[in-house]
């Protein structure tokens, strides 16, 4: 039963993985940032994002940097987090 708990939290990280992913490539992409997918993936991903993005702001060096860091931490901090999860087995 555990191990079952422990393949479906792992699936719906990977599957927040993927949205993260489908909306960095979205953001190249200036006429789809007003689609209905996009604000879709961008309702579910932000959530996540922004607890990261909250605590990186405190850092002035990081909020002036052209790149969304909170981002691409939360990415590596989901990958992480799925790491722990599989070496539970």
């Amino acid at each position: 039963m555990v191990y079952f708990l422990i393949d479906i939290v792992a699936t719906l990280i990977r599957i927040l993985q993927f949205m993260m992913f489908a909306r960095a490539i979205f953001s190249w992409f200036p006429q789809m940032q007003n689609s209905s997918i996009a604000e879709f993936l961008y309702m579910v991903t932000e959530p996540v994002i922004m607890p990261v993005r909250g605590l990186l702001n405190r850092i002035p060096s990081i909020r002036m940097m052209p790149i969304d860091l909170a981002f691409f931490c939360t990415f590596i901090l989901l990958e992480f987090i799925q790491l722990m999860l599989y070496n539970l087995y």
